[in-house]
């Protein structure tokens, strides 16, 4: 029997891709590549990106028409190309980053995406490029706090890769997963499901060149966590607690999640959020509402600098709840605290980067 390359390209004609329903032939899969020798066929397939979820079925769908419908004595050799370039190594995402801090909190409801969202503003506003993400996947909250719900992020081919481009707002590069789901619906995600998108949003999205990159982490300890440690090296943490003794229980964890031997994330420093409540025409008192600089002497215990006091103020919560986050004002009680936050932020990170080498991301061994 004598090959050649029409009965080749009549016989991929059958296989269907899923995407798409057209045949490989009508989506312009094959390369222009086929080489016959004797019995033995090799070519190329191209398809849209390097991770395609169909090209181990498509191989084999391939070789199995060929089999049928040209000789089950054919040899076949198949390569695969993609169009688009394929996503960096983790550990060698973000080139152009210079640090990355994530802000955590042992537990639910201590501010932590209030804290996150300020001090992204209150660097941005001393003249660092910022970006924030929140990974928060289940209670996205950035979208509201900036006031850019309706906000729709799009993708840019750049280097051969089709990126999300952040939206951007005080000066800040904003991206979270509430900008690709219905705000009214719960997100009813399995955590692979939830890793994925993460992955996405940090790894698929043109950020550019940062000098610091905020991550809003969900509350706990979770896949979440376990997944930006595997992909990012990530260069210190900030935990957020309350003065309580059950918020500080919890920072413990936190704390101890991120100085595990296998994670060794630095702890920058904790914040002490809610510290005491100031009523605006009253500036001068102070009332410890949930207990007094409980997170100062955790601090003391745990040999890690405090580096920041925010009291409660109404206008803290009007500025989430409208798009204007608090920080924008340094003339506010509450904006001065994140403005000071900010500056031991960078004085943290700057003594992290000299003494210690850059943090590593956390191997996989399967």
């Amino acid at each position: 029997m004598t090959l050649y390359p029409k009965l080749i390209i009549d016989a991929l004609a059958t296989v269907r891709y899923p995407g798409t329903g057209k045949n490989l032939v009508e989506a312009e899969m094959i390369a222009d590549n086929i080489r016959i020798d004797g019995m033995k066929v090799s070519f190329s397939l191209i398809f849209e990106k390097p991770t395609d979820p169909f090209m181990k079925s498509i191989l084999k769908a391939v070789e199995a028409a060929i089999h049928a419908y040209v000789s089950p004595e054919v040899e076949v050799t198949i390569a695969t190309e993609s169009r688009q370039a394929a996503r960096p190594e983790p550990g060698k995402l973000l080139p152009q980053v210079k640090n990355i801090i994530a802000v955590s909190s042992g537990k639910g409801g201590v501010g932590k995406s209030t804290v996150a969202a300020n001090l992204a503003v209150a660097l941005a506003k001393q003249g660092y490029k910022v970006g924030l993400l929140d990974a928060d996947i289940f209670g996205p909250s950035v979208p509201k706090m900036f006031q850019v719900e309706d906000a729709r992020p799009y993708a840019e081919q750049i280097d051969g890769r089709d990126l999300i481009v952040p939206v951007e707002k005080y000066g800040l590069k904003l991206l979270s997963i509430g900008f690709f789901v219905d705000p009214d619906q719960a997100t009813l995600w399995r955590g692979g499901m939830a890793s994925n998108a993460l992955k996405q949003l940090i790894a698929d999205a043109d950020w550019g060149e940062l000098d610091y990159f905020i991550l809003d982490t969900p509350p706990g300890t979770s896949d979440i966590h376990l997944t930006l440690v595997q992909t990012l090296g990530i260069t210190g943490a900030v935990i957020v607690s309350t003065p309580q003794e059950v918020a500080l229980a919890d920072a413990r964890k936190g704390i101890n999640m991120y100085t595990n031997d296998k994670v060794n994330v630095p702890i920058l420093g904790l914040v002490e959020n809610m510290a005491w409540f100031t009523p605006a025409e009253l500036p001068e008192n102070k009332y410890y509402l949930f207990g007094k600089e409980g997170v100062k002497r955790l601090s003391e215990e745990m040999n890690v600098p405090l580096l920041g006091q925010i009291p409660i103020v109404q206008s803290i919560c009007e500025g989430g709840d409208n798009g204007a986050p608090v920080a924008l004002n340094e003339n506010t009680i509450t904006g001065r605290a994140f403005e000071e936050l900010a500056a031991n932020v960078v004085e943290q990170v700057d003594i992290r980067n000299k003494e210690l080498a850059p943090t590593r991301i956390v191997e996989v061994h399967k």
